[in-house]
């Protein structure tokens, strides 16, 4: 089977892509796992490591040829606050408690979780939910992986000042 050895940034290449996967947000922080293009191109990624694969991200084959990935969309709640003050103070609120939030201009996007949406509405904030691609930040730390306790930190490194008890 042929691998996919690299990822390219978006806008870091040019080539027309061979095929296209169409990746959540989970699927997309992964080094090894056998994909599927939309034309029908079956391949194995395989990098040295975990990295953060991006919505218009090139995958490059052993062969040179490169696949285009394009973010999927999935369930997600939106927050939208009073003003930017509000906005800020309720990215901190998520912040504290370790979730991937996308942060925007005016909204802030995070995954479905009944427990955090009743803390943002009593917080003031309008709460919708949506389908849209999920493209958090990355962190302090860069990537990090994902942990079953459901936020990331790197290998080793859990000097952020709590337990997850």
């Amino acid at each position: 089977m042929i691998r996919a050895t690299k990822v390219f940034p978006s806008g870091a290449w040019s080539h027309v892509a061979t095929d296209t996967v169409v990746l959540d947000f989970d699927h997309r922080h992964r080094r090894r796992l056998r994909m599927q293009g939309e034309g029908g191109l079956d391949f194995l990624l395989d990098l040295p490591e975990a990295v953060a694969i991006r919505d218009g991200d090139g995958l490059l084959l052993e062969d040179g040829r490169i696949v285009a990935v394009k973010a999927s969309a999935e369930p997600l709640v939106e927050v939208r606050a009073t003003d930017t003050g509000h906005l800020v103070r309720l990215a901190w609120h998520l912040g504290n408690r370790h979730l991937p939030v996308q942060i925007e201009a005016d909204r802030l996007l995070i995954r479905e979780d009944h427990v955090i949406e009743a803390m943002l509405r009593s917080l003031g904030a309008t709460v919708t939910n949506v389908e849209a691609a999920f493209d958090p930040e990355g962190g302090a730390y860069g990537g990090g992986h994902r942990h079953d306790h459901g936020h990331e930190h790197q290998d080793g490194d859990d000097a952020h000042g709590h337990d997850h008890a």
